[in-house]
């Protein structure tokens, strides 16, 4: 039986050309008209026997709202390290991080502040860190490069952090046994070095990370220009500006960034008319005014969560209007992502709304 809305191979193959043969043309049309009458019956018995495929479809209901998407939740690793033998605690916190089978876990930092920032120890964390069996976004720590000096006692920041790209960041995947594809901030030419700046999305909520080190953001209080922390800047307020345009443009329901350092975007400031004169320059001030921003004209939630929370304090999401702050210390937590709720984002039911 041939399709619905078929054409014959008969009807097809009708010579129809300028010219034809006027006789030729009426025999085939005689033909045609005595297949037809003859097969009549049966076509129709068959079409009833499969169930009237050539019965028109019920029309497409418009309007219709697309299904919510599912709830999943992620894990977030702090900055475990804080000597030089702490490195069983990261393996201990990404083997049980993935035991509750997270759809991705970010960790934050490779090392301690006294260990060497050596090759080799960037090669053995990133093995530590690639044996994952669920994805694992790496975002940076200050340890892990800004504290960083020569053998002659000079620092040797920016080209330790070029080299923590190229070791971790060689391409738009995660680290893991299973791999999540990731959007980089350095497939914008203008800003190629930026690696560590990566995003992705999953269950209509955008999440993104962002190199904010947790020494003041690596602002450096020697007179002359302050290269990397004022490149730096403009990069991360550029993708700032990409990341909440794309949220606002897709209409997602949240963003969720992972920094370093709490730039306190959460907390109420008090006025004070001294404030420019304070003897030490805020290295958080323009990232925070920048999510502050966007976060006002974004009609989502935005959850900001760093590796400065307080192990001696049960973690917890505090909310100042639509944007949050998560502190993890140096053990991990969970993050539950319900969309379509109000709160959208939870740890356990104590959280405050």
């Amino acid at each position: 039986m041939k399709p619905c809305g078929a054409r014959s191979a008969h009807n097809a193959g009708t010579d129809n050309r300028p010219g034809s043969q006027p006789a030729l043309a009426g025999t085939i049309r005689a033909v045609w008209r005595a297949w037809a009458a003859a097969t009549a019956a049966t076509t129709t018995a068959m079409a009833l026997m499969v169930g009237a495929p050539c019965a028109a479809a019920p029309p497409a209901q418009s309007g219709a709202k697309a299904p919510p998407a599912r709830p999943l939740h992620f894990s977030a690793i702090g900055h475990p390290f804080r000597a030089a033998n702490d490195e069983n605690l990261l393996r201990r916190a990404i083997t049980e991080a993935n035991q509750d089978k997270p759809a991705f876990i970010v960790a934050t930092g490779i090392k301690a502040p006294t260990e060497a920032c050596s090759d080799r120890l960037y090669a053995q964390r990133r093995d530590i860190l690639d044996g994952s069996p669920r994805p694992l976004v790496l975002l940076p720590a200050g340890s892990d490069w800004a504290g960083c000096r020569n053998s002659a006692g000079r620092s040797n920041a920016i080209e330790r952090l070029n080299r923590l790209r190229d070791v971790f960041y060689p391409d738009n995947q995660s680290l893991g046994v299973r791999r999540l594809p990731l959007t980089r901030l350095s497939a914008n030419v203008k800003f190629r070095s930026y690696a560590e700046n990566a995003s992705w999305e999953q269950g209509g909520i955008l999440f993104a990370t962002l190199n904010v080190p947790d020494n003041n953001n690596h602002y450096l209080p020697e007179a002359g220009r302050n290269s990397e922390y004022e490149d730096r800047l403009v990069a991360n307020r550029a993708w700032l500006h990409r990341l909440f345009l794309m949220a606002q443009r897709r209409n997602l329901e949240g963003v969720v960034l992972f920094t370093d350092g709490d730039i306190k975007a959460h907390v109420e400031e008090g006025f004070s008319l001294l404030s420019g004169f304070s003897a030490k320059q805020d290295g958080y001030a323009p990232v925070r005014k920048q999510v502050r921003t966007f976060a006002e004209k974004y009609k989502g939630k935005v959850l900001l969560v760093d590796s400065q929370g307080d192990a001696k304090v049960t973690p917890v999401i505090t909310w100042r209007g639509n944007l949050g702050r998560l502190g993890v210390a140096g053990e991990w937590e969970t993050v539950r992502i319900m969309p379509g709720t109000a709160s959208l984002f939870s740890l356990k039911e104590s959280d405050p709304p």
